[in-house]
């Protein structure tokens, strides 16, 4: 991992044991990181402005009226969500759901859905921890 998002992911640890903000576990960042490496030889580190990117484009290569992630996160990160059936969902920003990326599993099978729902495909571990790391960010 990179030294600069290695030192994001420890000071928003630190912030989390204050109670001040959360972020994604490192040893979660830490594993996307080895499979974009295995990936891509040439990985260098993840980046807070291509999660950003990922987040808000309009692709409209998956389901129609998931064009983009905003489609259901909305654009500010810190306020709740609200899926197609209009099921509220909780903000995606680690400052303001502490818990939010505390499981690998639920993250996993999360990323699966949307990024298949919105890419029409599976999101890369680059894209993953690119989008991890803006949330960290957030």
């Amino acid at each position: 991992m990179n030294r600069k998002l290695h030192a994001i992911v420890l000071l928003c640890c630190l912030g989390a044991s204050t109670g001040v903000f959360a972020a994604p576990p490192a040893a979660l960042i830490d594993r996307y990181a080895a499979e974009a490496r295995a990936a891509d030889p040439t990985f260098t580190g993840f980046s807070v402005e291509r999660g950003e990117t990922l987040h808000r484009t309009r692709y409209g290569l998956g389901k129609p009226d998931t064009p983009a992630c905003t489609s259901c996160h909305g654009d500010d990160t810190r306020g709740p969500g609200k899926t197609r059936t209009g099921k509220a969902i909780e903000p995606m920003a680690a400052s303001v759901v502490a818990t939010r990326y505390s499981d690998p599993a639920k993250v996993e099978k999360w990323f699966k859905r949307n990024c298949t729902e919105v890419l029409g495909r599976e999101c890369s571990p680059r894209e993953k921890g690119d989008w991890l790391a803006w949330m960290a960010n957030q």
